[in-house]
């Protein structure tokens, strides 16, 4: 049987609305099977449109194109593979408003990550097994809120909601997570735990994480690998430590002005690269980051 070689692989990804607005163009993007990567970009850059087209939520254009998650098309040529249910089975979609059913408690709502291995009576019932009730309580300790597991959920605070969301991911027993933007709406503090438990994620279970970032200096120290849009391109895909103040600057232009400060912003530009070109950074020539930079995409959301 052949190794899968890819966790996702995507291949001629275009995007375009109803308006006319293209929003996706051209993207061909490999991740690896354990690999947590960040996903960059100003708003309106895409990277909520193409982690909807990898979970099979949207679909592509339809011209030659073709997503594949674990080995298996999710989507091929603008059209959604019939099989996307049990497909999406392996996949953990973390959204920025936490998608959590405020009037239930806690511990069902995580649970809703074990539906699609139930049968049908037990889902129109909602009577879950002991064992997939152990499994959710051991997911609620892991992530730090087992206490709370018997609470409706709209009770809990944002990163808490948040946490319960990656403990959805768990029961789920999902081996890739798309996080779509999970910290924008934290402060600072509950953003750090989120990010930490991502990381745990990604470390101890093993699990694929791409996960869409605003701030530059979170994408450098939690993920190796950083992806950044522009435009609905691929502008960078290379190792974290390269994301420099010049780089930034080379690769978004007068944009990176609101994002560094007074001192970086009035030093030598770098020569601004062709918007249909990306820079792809290996990782022997990425230059070091000695430190985090203040900065970030767009003013992060604080509770």
């Amino acid at each position: 049987m052949e190794a899968i070689r890819e966790a996702i692989r995507i291949e001629r990804l275009s995007k375009t609305f109803g308006n006319g607005r293209r929003v996706l163009e051209d993207i061909d993007l490999r991740v690896e099977p354990g690999e947590m990567v960040a996903l960059i970009g100003a708003s309106g850059s895409g990277k909520s449109t193409l982690l909807r087209h990898i979970a099979g939520f949207t679909a592509a254009d339809a011209q030659p194109s073709r997503i594949e998650i674990l080995g298996r098309p999710i989507q091929q040529n603008g059209r959604i593979v019939r099989e996307v249910r049990s497909i999406r089975r392996d996949i953990g979609f973390v959204f920025q408003q936490f998608n959590l059913v405020n009037r239930l408690s806690v511990e069902t709502n995580v649970l809703i990550g074990a539906l699609s291995r139930l049968s049908w009576w037990r889902r129109l019932t909602g009577r879950f097994p002991g064992e997939e009730r152990a499994l959710s309580m051991a997911a609620l300790t892991e992530v730090g809120i087992g206490e709370h597991a018997h609470e409706r959920a709209a009770n809990l605070s944002g990163g808490q909601q948040q946490r319960a969301a990656l403990a959805r991911a768990l029961v789920q027993r999902a081996r890739i997570v798309l996080a779509d933007e999970p910290i924008a709406s934290l402060d600072p503090e509950s953003s750090r735990r989120v990010m930490d438990m991502l990381r745990k994620l990604n470390r101890e279970h093993e699990l694929t994480v791409l996960v869409s970032l605003h701030q530059v200096e979170i994408a450098m120290e939690y993920c190796p690998r950083t992806i950044a849009l522009r435009r609905g391109k691929v502008v960078f895909d290379g190792p974290s430590t390269a994301l420099t103040p010049a780089l930034l600057k080379q690769l978004y232009g007068d944009d990176a002005r609101e994002w560094l400060d007074e001192n970086e912003a009035d030093a030598p530009d770098a020569t601004q690269p062709d918007d249909d070109k990306s820079v792809a950074i290996q990782p022997g020539n990425a230059s070091s980051a000695s430190s985090l930079y203040a900065f970030a995409l767009k003013p992060a959301h604080t509770n």
